[in-house]
Parts: C-alpha cells; structure tokens; sequence
C-alpha cells in the first residue's frame, strides 16, 4: 500500500513539474494595447457594442475592426479615454447601440419573484443568486447594471434603480415609484 501512495505521489508530482514548465514555454503574453483599451471599459459585459463581453470588444478596437464609440455603459468619458489612448478624434456615441444612462444596479422584488431563474441564466457576471422556485437576490455589488436581467423576467419583478453611494449594504431601500423598464 506504501508503495501505492509513493507512486502515485511521484507520478503526481512528475505531471506537476511538466505542466509548470509547459506553461512557461508556451506562455501567450497579451496585447498590452488590448489590456489598456479593456481596463478603459466598464466591464459590464452587456453586449450593447455587439460583441459579446468587454474583452472581445478591447480586442476588436486595439486591431482596427471596430470604432471606439460602441460602449453606452461607458459613455462620452470613455469615448474620451479611448481616443487618447489610441491618438483618435472622439466620436459622438453610436446611438444604434443605446444611450448613456446612470449607473444602476438590478433590484428584485422578492414578493413578486416566482422562482423561473431566467434571470440567473441571463446575468452575465454571475450577480443574481437564489434557487428554483424560490425568492432571487441580486448582490449589489456584483451587478453591473447591463439590463440583460429584465427580457427574460416572466413576472416583470426587476426594476434597475439608481447605483447608491453605500452599494456595498445589503439593504436596498424600495423606490417609492421606480418604474420598471
């Protein structure tokens, strides 16, 4: 049994040691201009821009194929620090991708939720938590207010309300008359 343990441990620590050295050798350094233009974006992964995430969208922008005024979560400021960074004119916000709105964050009305975890599937940063047929949550802090959440509600109990300045409580006060989207 010793012998066992000792060999599979060896074994173990054999494939350890290959897959280090392997990914030292075949390491793939990034585009350092793709790195800047995504920390440039708001990371919401909405797919507003028509790509289907913030990165894929810094990788389209640093190659050429796509302009820098796609994002409306990032607004003018971000059309601004993107034209820096690449030395390009600014452009006015692409209307055809949506306008620039405050950000929000998703509040569920725990009363009217069914349970359907639709929204938990539509959420692209995982901020929606709860369990089938059971009351969902969003955790604020988490949520990047990107809207996917409200198509697939059946119940229309999502409503994006105003980020708060203290969004890191995990008390929301109710909007007295938020109106859902």
């Amino acid at each position: 049994m010793l012998t066992a343990i000792l060999s599979i441990s060896l074994v173990g620590m054999l494939f350890g040691l290959g897959l280090g050295w392997a990914a030292r050798r075949f390491r793939v350094d990034s585009d350092p201009v793709v790195d800047q233009v995504d920390a440039i974006l708001p990371q919401t992964q909405c797919g507003q821009c028509n790509f289907p995430g913030c990165r894929p969208y810094a990788e389209a922008i640093a190659s050429g194929e796509a302009p820098i005024n796609q994002c409306p979560p990032g607004g003018e400021d971000g059309i601004r620090a993107l034209a820096d960074l690449l030395g390009v004119e600014p452009l006015p916000l692409n209307p055809d991708n949506g306008e620039e709105a405050a950000p929000a964050v998703a509040l569920i009305d725990e009363q009217t939720c069914i349970g359907c975890t639709l929204c938990i599937q539509a959420c692209p940063v995982d901020a929606i938590v709860g369990a089938p047929k059971l009351m969902h949550t969003v955790i604020a802090a988490e949520c990047t207010g990107c809207d996917l959440c409200l198509p697939p509600c059946p119940v229309d109990c999502i409503d994006m309300v105003p980020r708060s300045p203290d969004e890191d409580s995990w008390s929301w006060p109710r909007p007295a008359a938020a109106g859902r989207r």
